[in-house]
């Protein structure tokens, strides 16, 4: 059994890199690339098996309300996931943005009251059981996976290098 000191370090330290992959590199590439985009552009469909950067927005908000919110927070599931892929009202980037903003505003209430004890429970979340480890693990993953699909399109149709890693020597060793 994990002391309790070790424990809370632990919880700490996964918070922490939730905000981190979250809030300090998923939402602002999101953002720069909403801001990169028309409103034509942030809804156009390529084909019908394909989704709008509008509509993996909506769907990135849904995700993270049910699991997060939701399944770690404990607030009443009122996802209704089909309608992220099929809303057609069209939000501009700003209100796309207020939405993504306000669901991480939510985040941040739960991951605060994340507790030790909290972390290997058991949650029923869609069809599936897991723990707060795991849903955490999982919207991160989700999150980074259709922010890099949102940023493809960018790159598609603007021809730009999005800049993220600016500044950076990504060729330094250890």
């Amino acid at each position: 059994m994990m002391n309790d000191n070790f424990a809370q370090q632990f919880t700490d330290q996964l918070t922490t890199e939730v905000r981190k992959r979250l809030l300090d590199e998923s939402v602002p590439r999101l953002e720069k690339c909403l801001h990169d985009l028309t409103l034509a552009e942030i809804w156009h469909r390529p084909n019908a098996h394909s989704n709008s950067v509008g509509n993996l927005v909506l769907h990135l908000c849904g995700n993270v309300r049910q699991w997060i919110i939701a399944g770690i927070g404990g607030a009443v599931d009122q996802r209704e996931r089909e309608g992220e892929f099929t809303s057609d009202e069209q939000f501009t980037a700003a209100e796309l943005l207020q939405q993504v903003n306000a669901v991480m505003a939510e985040v941040e209430l739960v991951l605060q009251q994340l507790r030790p004890q909290d972390v290997l429970q058991i949650r029923a979340v869609q069809c599936y059981e897991e723990t707060a480890l795991g849903i955490l693990i999982h919207v991160v993953e989700h999150f980074s996976y259709h922010v890099g699909q949102i940023t493809y399109v960018v790159k598609l149709q603007k021809d730009k290098d999005m800049g993220y890693y600016a500044g950076l020597d990504l060729g330094q060793k250890g």
